[in-house]
């Protein structure tokens, strides 16, 4: 079958002011074994870039680290059938659902708390399915599973302030993800990748990188360094897309995830639908193999 030559993984950033988005949005790309991290883009930039590259190369993968979409019961809630449908209402809707003003405390963690409705026994309601399976060991009871989760805890899309938040990063990507689907990206799982033409697919850095404390610079040039020393791929990269990895938890982030990627890029065209009978409204996270972690 027919492999991608391009994979490009994007460390995403919700924020609103342009300096910051070119300072965090950072893109690593894989093309014929060579390996570069680039920053400076802002999200509509890096829309325009994308459509500019497939055009260039269309056969291309591109791993976006943010949620394509809500849980299900939401979708349904706001009159949708379909992510890529939900995506025109977050256009609509999504800056005021972000905004202090926003009354609607299920969009938590700037100024509201999490709301008793995501709390306890009503957990699972804030996630999709595909975070449950990907970060909650204590739903996952098959070891192979969990080894892929260990150390995760779980994040919500509706979680907009914080730590860890993800809901500003994933409102504001879906604006992205809406225009590379006019432009004729493929977007798994919502379509089905076809050979040869460019495919989105969502990632978590976390399940690329494993347990590392990325955020500290020593630990990310330890694990590079190992890196280099066991994979022969990590040899190749040229001292540039290292330094920029060792330099910022973003860059380090986009490195990683573009290797994983590539190492596996004989599976992206042949992606199958998930299993789980939501998946055309909440999406689903593209994984490597338990096994190659």
């Amino acid at each position: 079958m027919m492999q991608p030559s391009t994979i490009i993984a994007i460390d995403w950033s919700g924020r609103v002011d342009t300096a910051g988005q070119r300072r965090h949005i950072v893109a690593a790309t894989w093309r014929d074994g060579k390996v570069r991290v680039e920053s400076g883009r802002t999200r509509d930039e890096i829309a325009e870039w994308l459509i500019a590259q497939s055009k260039k190369d269309p056969a291309m993968v591109v791993g976006f680290d943010f949620c394509f979409s809500f849980p299900a019961w939401f979708l349904r809630e706001v009159g949708v059938t379909s992510a890529p449908k939900f995506w025109h209402v977050v256009a609509e809707h999504g800056e005021r659902w972000l905004s202090r003003q926003n009354e609607d405390r299920r969009f938590w963690g700037k100024p509201h708390k999490r709301p008793a409705e995501f709390s306890g026994e009503q957990l699972h309601r804030m996630l999709r399915a595909t975070d449950i399976d990907c970060k909650l060991v204590a739903h996952i009871p098959e070891e192979e599973r969990a080894l892929r989760v260990k150390g995760i805890t779980p994040k919500s899309v509706f979680q907009i302030g914080g730590s860890g938040s993800v809901g500003t990063a994933s409102l504001r990507g879906m604006k992205t993800l809406q225009r590379l689907h006019e432009a004729g990206f493929r977007i798994w799982p919502f379509d089905r990748p076809k050979a040869g033409e460019p495919l989105v697919v969502e990632m978590y850095s976390r399940l690329n990188t494993g347990p590392v404390h990325k955020s500290n610079a020593t630990a990310r040039a330890d694990y590079l360094a190992r890196k280099r020393t066991e994979d022969a791929a990590y040899s190749r990269l040229g001292p540039a897309a290292i330094a920029k990895a060792k330099a910022s938890e973003d860059a380090f982030d986009a490195l990683i995830s573009c290797m994983v990627m590539a190492e596996h890029r004989d599976q992206f065209y042949a992606l199958n639908q998930p299993r789980d009978p939501n998946y055309a409204l909440e999406g689903w996270t593209w994984a490597p193999p338990p096994s190659a972690r």
